[in-house]
């Protein structure tokens, strides 16, 4: 049985890069996936907390392993150093791959390019090193994420009979739940990591392929943050109603259909699910 590392960031799910890993899969029916994905920092929000960039990274490669076991591949995965190059040779070093295969934007928008990666990793590693390039903003993904942005109703029926119609629709889909926590401590981190889990316990179950992270405080920081790393095609925020909702009196719809360019669906249950 042979093994292949696969380096990627925002193109993990990539048309060119699932084809390639088949392609290895053809060749070799007990081939086995690692998939490597470093962590990185995003733009939006005063503070960068580093849970919650482990756990954006962490989704990235929770849904490619997802998808790869839809398609008969096994996969594993793990969140990398924020630096490619350290990250790549961490994992040679743990997996001991049989090859690796480093996919990454067009040379002209690719950091990991400009500081010659597969050059460097080939070097190093002595191994083969396949370059694989995904050109996510001309091809898109072949597969649709709905990002979820929910927390004291992010297991509520409405929200959740939503998603399994829209999986109904498209079984192919992806969602990503975001939970912002409701404040910096502890304990609220712990809450809406309880509630975050209970949701994806329920999708996971009936079939659907969810991954999720808690967010920013700030639901509108956690929910943009999402939307840079993720690529969505669509988002839904679940609130409880408007006499009730402090998301719904700070706007946050609006906010968010006036920033993100993608549709904006917004699902009120009338009670909260306790944690």
């Amino acid at each position: 049985m042979s093994r292949v590392l696969v380096m990627a960031n925002e193109t993990i799910g990539g048309r060119p890069l699932i084809a390639k890993i088949q392609e290895l899969k053809d060749a070799d029916p007990d081939l086995s996936v690692v998939m490597c994905v470093p962590r990185t920092n995003p733009r939006h929000g005063n503070i960068i907390y580093d849970e919650a960039t482990f756990q954006a990274a962490q989704v990235r490669v929770d849904l490619a392993r997802g998808f790869l076991r839809e398609m008969g591949i096994d996969a594993i995965g793990e969140v990398g150093d924020p630096d490619p190059y350290t990250a790549a040779m961490d994992a040679i070093r743990e997996w001991r791959p049989d090859r690796v295969i480093v996919s990454t934007k067009p040379a002209t928008v690719s950091g990991w390019l400009r500081r010659d990666l597969v050059e460097r990793i080939t070097e190093a590693s002595g191994l083969p090193v396949d370059h694989v390039v995904v050109d996510v903003d001309a091809e898109g993904l072949p597969f649709k994420i709905t990002l979820v942005v929910a927390n004291r109703t992010a297991s509520s029926p409405q929200l959740l009979n939503r998603l399994r119609q829209m999986h109904e629709e498209d079984s192919s889909r992806l969602f990503i739940i975001v939970v912002p926590q409701e404040g910096g401590h502890g304990q609220h981190f712990l809450a809406a990591r309880g509630r975050l889990g209970q949701t994806l316990d329920v999708l996971r179950r009936e079939g659907l392929l969810a991954a999720g992270m808690v967010g920013d405080p700030d639901p509108y920081t956690a929910t943009m943050q999402a939307i840079q790393f993720f690529r969505v095609n669509d988002v839904i925020v679940s609130t409880l109603g408007a006499e009730r909702s402090g998301w719904m009196r700070a706007d946050l719809v609006e906010r968010v259909k006036r920033a993100s360019n993608v549709p904006v669906e917004h699902v009120v249950a009338p009670e909260e699910v306790p944690a």
